[in-house]
């Protein structure tokens, strides 16, 4: 509560500062809002500071949003800090500037497919490129991010030998998921296909040899938010068959078919991670 001392332009004396609910009209709508202000007990003048005049726009503006059922900005803000986001991870979720999550939560009101949007990404839904995660293919990505794993595992993940990649796909998998999971891009932009021995990098055999000969140094460094999902990843699978097993008590591997993909959209149903 704002409380100061305000007189009466009209000689009345203090004003007293007043709780009230006032009706009145929005974009053609009818609303009702509460009103924080200053009244004069003698005249019925309202007054009010320049914070309280912020206020009334946005209850006014959520008021309205209310009444035509969009997303108010404080059912903004507790679904986003229930799903654990940022504004700027929200903002990458759904395409657009963090200043206009700012608005939004400010009071600015939202368009109806904005807030579609809004809704699906505060569900832990998809509202970009499901396959890859919003990012670009980069095999010296995936090799750059496996690297970084197996300096915190302290083993050799990545083996010439192992045509399939039968581990080392898991936990590309895993960081991938939890990278988009935290921050609404995939670290890799590799596709991925529910096969009978679990996650796997969509058209594998083609890649494993390149993944292989790739060179790390010509990827992308990876970022800080990054390097956290990676650690989360080593630090729940230390092991490899750990993370094998892992993915195959995944539901949203066992429920797809042989050769489905699996969208990242999924991330937000992992249960093991």
């Amino acid at each position: 509560m704002e409380k100061m001392k305000l007189n009466c332009p009209s000689g009345h004396g203090e004003m007293k500062l007043t709780h009230k609910e006032k009706q009145g009209g929005f974009r053609g709508e009818g609303i009702s809002y509460h009103l924080e202000c200053y009244i004069c007990p003698v005249c019925g003048l309202e007054a009010g500071t320049l914070k309280q005049g912020i206020a009334v726009q946005k209850a006014m503006g959520d008021a309205y949003r209310k009444k035509v059922g969009l997303l108010t900005s404080q059912e903004i803000i507790n679904s986003r800090k229930k799903m654990h986001l940022t504004q700027e991870t929200l903002a990458g979720r759904i395409k657009v500037g963090i200043a206009s999550v700012k608005r939004w939560e400010g009071g600015v009101v939202q368009s109806k497919s904005m807030d579609m949007m809004l809704r699906r990404a505060l569900a832990g839904e998809f509202c970009g490129d499901s396959l890859t995660g919003n990012r670009a293919f980069s095999i010296p990505r995936v090799k750059l991010a496996l690297r970084k794993l197996e300096s915190l595992l302290g083993i050799n993940v990545l083996k010439e030998k192992d045509k399939k990649m039968l581990y080392a796909t898991k936990y590309v998998w895993y960081i991938d998921m939890v990278a988009y999971r935290e921050t609404g891009q995939s670290i890799t932009g590799a596709t991925y296909a529910a096969l009978p021995y679990g996650p796997q990098l969509n058209n594998y055999r083609d890649l494993v040899e390149e993944i292989i000969n790739a060179d790390e140094a010509q990827a992308e460094p990876l970022t800080s938010e990054e390097i956290r999902a990676i650690e989360d990843v080593a630090s729940r699978f230390p092991r490899t068959r750990s993370v094998y097993e892992a993915s195959h008590r995944e539901l949203v591997w066992q429920e797809k078919s042989a050769g489905s993909m699996i969208p990242y959209s999924d991330a937000h149903r992992l249960t093991e991670i």
